[in-house]
């Protein structure tokens, strides 16, 4: 999912030993079935593949159990254990279309909500009963049922409308269930059928790692006072839709994660009547291929069945391109700071202080040691005859080696002091420690040189400071745009709160660790797209409770367009990268999410099902491709790259040998009012350099009456070979009175995906 350190783990998959035996001669495949072949003899689909499966099968005996799922409402298929023979005779059966390779995923690993601007008296919360009767899905690593997070009181009656249901599994049984945790559900045949030598300790959604607890208690969590991680980020912990329902499906697991088994837990989430699907995790970058995605697959069915889903964007940033999940059905998230620290202080024995961004979770101490400046910090030998100090080291690109040696030297303390721009969770460090810039570090090595006596300081943590800025700033790990398998559509959609988030926690699972001493906690402070996808998903409850008859586009559309360009400055939003420098729709996409305003946006551009079908024709896919994603068949009379999605984007090529070329290109856009009324827009773009000329035509829309819908056309013309790499802009519809601003980004990149290439 999108927690980094769970990412991390999930990429270590298994041994050797593991998988030599079980993939000599099986492989596990998704197969994707034309539903309308089905024969008449066989009553459904279930027994349909049953008997496909003995009919190919190289030991009849064996046939039934090969079978791994019978998908329902993702894709018309199944997954199977088959070896190569098998599959190839598969291939040749009445009613097959393709197959996908079982593929492994990673996860993308509460201050937040008052910095959305949340409050019980007014605004979103208000106006939507905290999505009292939304259910959110979230296909993750399982659920901790005794959370606080995950009590029920305040909650009404679950809706009438729910299929899913509690089961029962290692330490864990219905009874855990409630009005707030209203299902819970485990999926790990795959992963089984991949490693059967596999021992899974905790068959059941019970969550072991945390990561599953933490996603869910962001986007639902119930209000929980005295929430806080060591000290830090004291204060009252809930989701963004409190009063929503949770089902949590478990498909991610201490050996890895599966498609077939992430594919069963949609399909099975889709059928149980879930209204939001937070998801936050992803495949690699170079398996991201629309049609051989079980994620962006899935999704579409959801999409059709009016279920708005979430996913997160990865944390392979910064570069561009980087960016996982972007089908254009799905609602991409990226993840940003929030307005709040956490500190340390610095205090020398000349009583100068520096504070420092500090997430240690051990003790304090006011002790004045000793400090002793080492240089590089190269040997390990040489710290340990300081091991009783602060030792202070000047990086010369080896930061990661100097931690690694002043932890394994046990010193008392360190100081590191370097050009780098960390993020605030890599300051999680198991000893006292201090990152510091390198004019703060050479106000410290000039006080140890100059000082005649010995030189001390000491180090005190566990300091919260609300209100920084500038925030939010796009972070460093979150992925970028474009999306190259849909490069036609600018991803990611949004920016949302995902670093340092706090939020519920195994209290079975090591949060920290302390001179090797693993540190155990109720809540957890984490980062990660993984944890801006539930905020999105949370927020998203609070729309469909309030308008539970707009579609996913529509919701999406409400949430773009009145999210944010601006900081807590009143400046660009920053990326925090590149020396915060401006970021860029391609960072972050329409802006930072802004619930209040989501919930009443004006109008909203809204797009069916057919229309990326369209797409998908335009982008050359072919009839068979088409089938996979959507189950239907289309002739493909009707393309266009032009969804109506309320961004832009457009490809100018840096490499065109005709340096006085120009090109225009048009976007043709629909925009729904869904306020009651005469309303009157007006076009207003801004921020464009003078290198690209936009046009916007007609320049006024009139809305007579609620759900009218009026069309416009938008035009950007410039230099064929465009020098610079991204160049963006902004238009806006605003209403008379100012009331309404429904803003929509433009990029211009010369950053041409290879897919845009071959076309």
């Amino acid at each position: 999912m999108a927690t980094l350190t769970l990412q991390v783990l999930c990429s270590i998959l298994f041994t050797f030993s593991y998988l030599s035996s079980n993939l000599a001669q099986h492989d596990t495949y998704i197969i994707h079935m034309d539903s309308s072949a089905i024969p008449k003899a066989f009553s459904d689909h279930h027994s349909w593949y049953s008997a496909t499966l003995s009919s190919v099968s190289d030991n009849s005996k064996a046939a039934t159990s090969s079978l791994i799922y019978a998908y329902t409402a993702s894709i018309h298929g199944f997954s199977a254990s088959l070896t190569p023979s098998e599959l190839e005779t598969l291939q040749k059966t009445p009613g097959y279309i393709s197959f996908t390779p079982d593929r492994p995923l990673t996860m993308h690993t509460t201050h937040s909500s008052q910095f959305l601007g949340l409050s019980s008296a007014s605004g979103a919360w208000s106006a939507s009963s905290h999505g009292h009767d939304v259910i959110i899905g979230l296909v993750d690593t399982g659920i901790w049922p005794e959370s606080e997070s995950f009590k029920d009181d305040g909650m009404t009656q679950i809706p009438s409308r729910w299929k899913g249901k509690c089961e029962s599994g290692t330490q864990f049984n219905s009874s855990l269930c409630n009005k707030k945790l209203i299902g819970a559900r485990y999926f790990n045949k795959g992963l089984l059928a991949k490693n059967p030598k596999v021992n899974i300790t905790m068959n059941s959604p019970r969550d072991t790692s945390g990561h599953g607890t933490h996603t869910s208690s962001t986007a639902a969590g119930n209000f929980v006072k005295g929430a806080t991680y060591f000290g830090y980020a004291t204060g009252t912990s809930k989701g963004m839709a409190p009063r929503a329902r949770i089902a949590m499906y478990k498909a991610g697991w201490r050996y890895g994660v599966y498609s077939s088994d992430v594919l069963a837990a949609i399909d099975q989430a889709i059928q149980d009547g879930i209204d939001i699907l937070s998801l936050s995790l992803g495949f690699s970058l170079d398996e991201n291929v629309l049609q051989d995605d079980p994620i962006a697959i899935a999704s579409f069915a959801a999409m059709e069945k009016g279920v708005m889903v979430v996913a997160s964007a990865g944390n392979e940033g910064p570069l561009y391109g980087t960016l996982s999940n972007g089908a254009p059905w799905v609602l991409t998230v990226g993840a940003g700071t929030i307005d709040r620290e956490f500190h340390g202080i610095l205090t020398l024995g000349n009583g100068m202080q520096i504070t420092f961004v500090s997430m240690y979770p051990g003790n304090s101490s006011l002790t004045q040691v000793s400090l002793v400046f080492l240089n590089g910090c190269k040997s390990v030998e040489e710290m340990k005859k300081n091991k009783n100090k602060i030792v202070v080291c000047k990086d010369n690109h080896s930061l990661s080696t100097q931690v690694y040696n002043a932890k394994s030297a046990r010193v008392y303390g360190a100081i590191f002091i370097s050009n780098y721009s960390l993020p605030e969770f890599a300051t999680k460090s198991s000893f006292p420690t201090a990152f510091l810039g390198l004019q703060e570090g050479q106000t410290v090595i000039d006080y140890i040189k100059r000082n005649n006596s010995i030189p001390r300081g000491s180090l005190i943590y566990h300091k919260t400071v609300i209100g920084t800025k500038p925030a939010p700033m796009v972070d460093i790990y979150s992925s970028r745009g474009p999306f190259p398998s849909c490069p036609s559509v600018l991803k990611p959609d949004l920016l949302a709160p995902g670093s340092s988030i706090l939020a519920s926690w195994c209290p079975t699972s090591p949060v920290a660790e302390v001179r090797s001493h693993p540190l155990f906690c109720k809540f957890n402070l984490e980062s990660g797209t993984s944890m801006s996808a539930p905020h999105v998903a949370g927020v998203a409850a609070l729309i469909k409770e309030v308008h539970p008859d707009w579609s996913p586009a529509a919701i999406r559309s409400a949430l773009m367009t009145t999210a944010s360009s601006l900081d807590n400055t009143l400046s660009p939003i920053k990326d925090r990268a590149y020396n915060k420098r401006q970021a860029s729709p391609l960072d972050i996409g329409a802006g930072h999410i802004n619930p209040n305003k989501a919930l009443d946006p004006g109008l909203v551009y809204d797009a069916t099902a057919e229309d990326y079908v369209k797409l998908l024709c335009a982008m050359n896919y072919t009839a068979a491709q088409i089938r996979i994603i959507t189950k239907s068949t289309y002739n493909c009379e009707n393309r266009s790259l032009d969804l109506n999605y309320p961004s832009f984007i457009v490809f100018f090529n840096e490499y065109d040998s005709n340096s006085d070329a120009k090109v225009v290109h048009e976007f043709r856009r629909t925009v729904t009012n869904v306020r009651e009324g005469r309303w009157t827009y007006t076009a207003n773009v801004t921020g464009m350099n003078g290198l690209i000329k936009v046009k916007v035509e007609p320049e006024k829309l009139v809305f007579k009456q609620k759900y009218e819908k009026q069309s416009y056309k938008l035009s950007l013309e410039g230099p064929k070979p465009l020098k610079e790499v991204v160049v963006h802009c902004s238009l806006s519809w605003v209403n008379d009175d100012g009331k309404y601003v429904v803003r929509s980004p433009i990029v211009v990149t010369s950053l041409v995906p290879e897919s845009l290439l071959r076309a």
